[in-house]
């Protein structure tokens, strides 16, 4: 069996608020849903036409058999989903206020996926596989970040692609610092390093704090000079998240700016993982790293058109139609 990516770490069930707009404490429905982000990359490359593995852990209960067959409604492969009796599938609390209010809450005090085991990693057919997709949140605390670090440098001696998906999810780390002490051990075994400015500079800057507390913004320069030495260091392609500007993808000392698709927002929860999923095909089909940056950001500008996370995600149909209408109308 080929395997074209394994995605690693985090799963939750989400719960979206069905009321668009309301204020959360007015909110009278859920929607459910699986989520995210590693999972949520499995969902949307399957989608596009991958195969994909997810290698989380869930619980042993109704919640954990419902995110199994969500995900094998979705022609993700779940073999290697761990059950933990003991543990509890995270959850998502998540409410839609367009265009730039979508309050999030996590339940994760200690949740099934980060108890993932090095045996249970050792068990992956990494020999039938492509690609791994890698998640910085799973380096924050748990077994979990030895099963990161150990199949990174099981990606490397096997020369599988490797992506890495910094996810910084503030919530989940014990001290600021914490967050680029640990993604910086694991990015010179990394191919594909993805993160918005502030994931990048929380990543990459000896005193991130301020930014992560949301207290400023980065420094553009600051960050773009980290991201050069990044580059020099590591020899990854770092791709540069910028909302509705597009990305700047930097190789070496090149810097390549892809310009995004300007659209109505009515959900921005998913865009980072459907914009994942479109450069990992892209990638997939050979293509050079502005086309398929191109392609990533159509996934991503698709998703928060839509309500819902992993609903959104788009099919390779779709995508090929909104690209194919943006160049026929001059966008």
């Amino acid at each position: 069996m080929s395997i074209d990516l394994i995605t690693v770490g985090r799963v939750s069930m989400d719960l979206f608020a069905r009321d668009i707009g309301a204020e959360f404490h007015d909110i009278s429905a859920f929607e459910t849903g699986v989520g995210g982000s590693p999972v949520n990359i499995a969902i949307g490359t399957s989608r596009l036409g991958l195969k994909s593995l997810a290698f989380t852990a869930v619980g042993a209960d109704e919640v954990g058999r419902y995110i199994r067959h969500y995900l094998r409604k979705e022609g993700v492969i779940t073999d290697y989903i761990a059950q933990k009796p003991e543990r509890r599938t995270g959850m998502a609390l998540v409410g839609v206020q367009p265009p730039d209010r979508f309050p999030l809450l996590f339940y994760r005090e200690n949740p099934a996926d980060i108890h993932l085991s090095i045996d249970e990693a050792q068990n992956l057919p990494l020999a039938q596989a492509r690609a791994l997709s890698l998640s910085g949140t799973a380096l924050s605390r748990g077994g979990a970040q030895d099963v990161t670090l150990y199949l990174a440098e099981q990606g490397r001696r096997r020369r599988l692609k490797t992506f890495i998906d910094l996810d910084l999810r503030s919530d989940q780390w014990s001290n600021p610092l914490a967050f680029g002490l640990r993604i910086r051990r694991i990015l010179p075994l990394c191919d594909v390093i993805i993160g918005t400015e502030e994931e990048f500079y929380a990543a990459l800057s000896p005193t991130p704090e301020a930014v992560m507390a949301g207290e400023k913004t980065a420094d553009a320069q600051d960050l773009r000079n980290l991201l050069l030495d990044c580059c020099r260091q590591s020899k990854a392609v770092l791709i540069l998240k910028r909302g509705d500007r597009g990305v700047t993808v930097f190789q070496g000392a090149r810097e390549t700016d892809v310009p995004g698709y300007p659209v109505p927002i009515v959900n921005t929860v998913g865009a980072g993982d459907g914009f994942a999923s479109g450069l990992i095909y892209g990638w997939s089909r050979g293509w050079d790293w502005e086309r398929a940056a191109r392609f990533a950001n159509a996934c991503g500008a698709i998703v928060v058109t839509r309500h819902g996370c992993a609903r959104a995600l788009p099919r390779l149909n779709e995508v090929e139609e909104f690209i194919k209408e943006r160049k026929e109308g001059g966008g």
